[in-house]
């Protein structure tokens, strides 16, 4: 069988493939411990949950209008109202099954063959691969070496004429960063000098800790609404991944656009998942909280662990649940090879930078307990002093 181009371009998700490793390894008999999946390990809210039973006691098992149930939509408007300042009508929120599908059809409906998008790296590994199917192009802007965030003078060296858009994501995975509005501001100021298009991804905003606050870029920009596409989910605030619930606030044209290609994909997200969501953000934000705190925790004592290893530094974490790690001074800098030898040995799984575009790191999830991130440091620091 013949494989088409663009299958042959395509890169399989490496955070997948170490999650899929690690649990191989488990079945197998492995004490391992995986620092690899992006995910919360508490369970849904019980609202969400309470929600979902009753859409299937009600027979809400049927095809949805493709944009997403109205009552969701509604409460999504009106989370976005209250928590940001920021008034959408229902007409412009679609619901799709889960971020990732939202993102890949937001930038087939943008993106010709040949255009270029600005991603900041490091950055989370679909996003090329997405650019990539729709035939443009990215072109990376690097963060590593200005504290994780950019400045006006990478991002002004990296445009061309053939620059359509940029894709931002705050808290950023994998490094955690929270960006301001003082960063937040300078971006918009290069889309209105060289009219582009934002996609804003915001999955992990209900996730920051102390000191850091989450601003989305509409709130310092608002006379960019014409030209933003907001992307949220229930996935990762509610501990939610496997229910696929995401949502899209933007211009009527994009979200039209978007709900067009989703009817051919996917008709419409999971009808009781939309059901469980809108019970999430109807009653879940004591959960949410909860969740956020023990986040917080977890983080301050990785961060503590990780502190009083050799080889190895960091930038803390503003928000998400990951930590950057930097092992490019130790003897084994290889990032590949380091987790590679880091799961056979130590039974500990960590995804390479290399999949960020950020060679010679490491991601660390925090979204662990609190024994399995004592353990895992501890074996991270015996393999560390055995190099």
């Amino acid at each position: 069988m013949k494989r088409s181009l663009r299958a042959q371009r395509m890169q399989p998700s490496a955070t997948l493939s170490l999650v899929n490793k690690a649990k191989a390894l488990k079945m197998e008999g492995k004490k391992v411990i995986s620092f690899a999946a992006g995910e919360p390990d508490f369970g849904s809210p019980q609202a969400a949950c309470d929600a979902a039973l009753e859409a299937i006691r009600s027979q809400q098992t049927h095809y949805t209008p493709v944009a997403g149930i109205p009552e969701l939509r509604e409460a999504i408007r009106d989370y976005y109202r209250s928590r940001m300042g920021l008034d959408y009508p229902v007409s412009q929120i679609t619901v799709g099954s889960g971020g990732k599908p939202l993102l890949y059809e937001a930038i087939q409906v943008v993106v010709d063959p040949g255009d270029e998008v600005l991603l900041f790296t490091p950055a989370w590994v679909s996003y090329v691969e997405q650019i990539r199917l729709a035939e443009g192009k990215e072109v990376l802007v690097d963060t590593m070496s200005t504290n994780l965030v950019p400045t006006r003078e990478s991002v002004m060296r990296a445009l061309t004429p053939n620059t359509k858009g940029m894709i931002i994501n705050t808290p950023c995975n994998p490094t955690g960063a929270v960006w301001d509005q003082d960063v937040l501001s300078m971006l918009a100021q290069v889309a209105r000098e060289r009219d582009l298009w934002i996609i804003f991804d915001e999955m992990y905003e209900r996730l920051v800790y102390r000191g850091a606050k989450h601003v989305n870029i509409l709130q310092v920009a608002p006379d960019l609404a014409d030209r933003t596409l907001i992307v949220n989910g229930a996935s990762k605030a509610y501990a939610m991944t496997g229910w696929r619930i995401g949502y899209a606030l933007g211009p009527s044209q994009w979200i039209g656009d978007v709900n067009a290609l989703q009817g051919h994909l996917l008709s419409n997200a999971s009808s009781i998942a939309q059901w469980a969501a809108l019970g999430a953000i109807r009653d879940g934000d004591e959960a949410v909280e909860s969740m956020r705190r023990a986040f917080e925790a977890r983080r301050d004592r990785m961060v503590e662990l990780l502190n009083g290893m050799p080889h190895v530094s960091f930038h803390v974490p503003q928000g998400a649940f990951y930590v950057f790690l930097d092992i490019s001074k130790s003897p084994l800098p290889d990032d590949q090879a380091f987790s590679a030898r880091l799961l056979d040995e130590k039974w500990v799984a960590a995804v390479p930078g290399s999949s960020f575009f950020a060679p010679g790191y490491i991601r660390l999830s925090y979204s662990n307990s609190m024994e399995e991130i004592e353990e895992g440091m501890s074996r991270l620091k015996d393999f560390l002093s055995s190099l």
